[in-house]
């Protein structure tokens, strides 16, 4: 298959957090369909879930690498942070290895101190399209980009998703768990 990243590339749109996506990831990977090698597409697709799944990454792409070591250890600080305040242990919820960094813990305790549980998510959003950002930096037309440019657009499509929740259902769905609750 033919490498026309540079091709791929300069015809995606740019992406800003907060915006709408300009198409679905679905869509996304039909456009690098027959520009990109198979098995760049086969890592792309990959993509969506594979954190959460609690994916552990051998280390051949270090962009995707670095990646994954980010979320892992903010994952594992909120892991952290909940069950310290549920008086639970916190190890049987951590996942893979992370890093040892500072701030991505002092991130984790700012999201979970904000009082809005979305604009704390938010927060998060953002740290991780920094993080992106910073991986981007020194590639313009290659596969890490590509990573940097799919992941970007997951977060993108994940607000999407909340902002066209359907309110009332969203509400009355609340009541109904807060009621029961009671």
């Amino acid at each position: 298959m033919a490498d026309f990243y540079v091709y791929l590339i300069s015809s995606l749109p740019m992406l800003y957090f907060g915006a709408k996506p300009p198409f679905a990831f679905e869509r996304f990977l039909a456009l690098c369909a027959g520009l990109i090698p198979e098995d760049d597409i086969e890592l792309l697709k990959g993509l969506p879930g594979a954190v959460a799944s609690g994916f552990s990454y051998d280390g051949r792409q270090l962009t995707l690498k670095d990646w994954f070591i980010f979320e892992t250890t903010l994952r594992n600080e909120l892991v952290k942070i909940r069950a310290a305040r549920k008086k639970a242990d916190a190890a049987r919820y951590i996942k893979g290895e992370g890093s040892l960094e500072p701030w991505i813990t002092h991130l984790a305790l700012a999201a979970h101190r904000n009082p809005s549980l979305l604009e704390g998510e938010r927060a998060l959003d953002e740290e991780r399209w920094r993080y992106l950002d910073g991986l981007a930096l020194g590639h313009y037309f290659d596969l890490d980009l590509l990573i940097v440019y799919a992941q970007k657009l997951l977060i993108l499509e994940r607000w999407e998703r909340v902002r066209t929740q359907d309110k009332s259902k969203l509400l009355e769905e609340t009541m109904m768990t807060s009621s029961k609750s009671r």
